[in-house]
């Protein structure tokens, strides 16, 4: 589970159809930890989305890996396939025998067998990244007509300036 120091106010916001929050600044992430559960091993700047906002098609997390850190471990899932999306850095992405360079722009797919782990390489800035789990499978990749665009003009109701 996710923790945050005391210190660490996460502003939120609630509707009927919404839940959102202003988490600060990704270069505050290290704020936040992930305990892997059954290991003794905790690693630091990872904040989940799922509890704060209660998804319940995927998981989103936000990531910090300082300078010359790697991951500790590798991984791999059940049924998620995962998207890492790179803000900022320069590092290094190994999945199964492959290693590749990702940095800012770098956006990586990998199935949910796919052994994976990451490093980052730099001697002095944070590699920074969101990492987004959804079941594999479930989503026809070509398909982008669930969005509906309403015909309704935009009004800003209850805008405070």
């Amino acid at each position: 589970m996710a923790e945050h120091t005391p210190e660490h106010t996460i502003e939120s916001w609630e509707g009927s159809t919404f839940k959102a929050a202003a988490i600060g600044p990704f270069k505050n992430l290290d704020k936040y930890s992930y305990a892997l559960p059954g290991s003794s091993i905790t690693v630091s700047g990872k904040l989940f989305l799922n509890e704060l906002l209660g998804l319940t098609g995927s998981e989103i997390s936000f990531n910090k890996l300082p300078p010359k850190q790697s991951m500790p471990f590798y991984h791999k899932h059940h049924k998620n396939e995962e998207v890492y999306i790179f803000l900022s850095g320069e590092g290094d992405f190994q999945i199964d025998d492959e290693v590749f360079p990702v940095k800012e722009g770098t956006v990586v797919r990998v199935h949910p067998d796919g052994e994976r782990t990451w490093r980052n390489v730099s001697n002095s800035n944070d590699l920074t990244y969101i990492v987004i789990q959804a079941p594999a499978g479930q989503i026809e990749a070509t398909k982008t007509n669930d969005g509906v665009a309403l015909k309704k003009s935009v009004s800003w109701v209850n805008t405070v300036v």
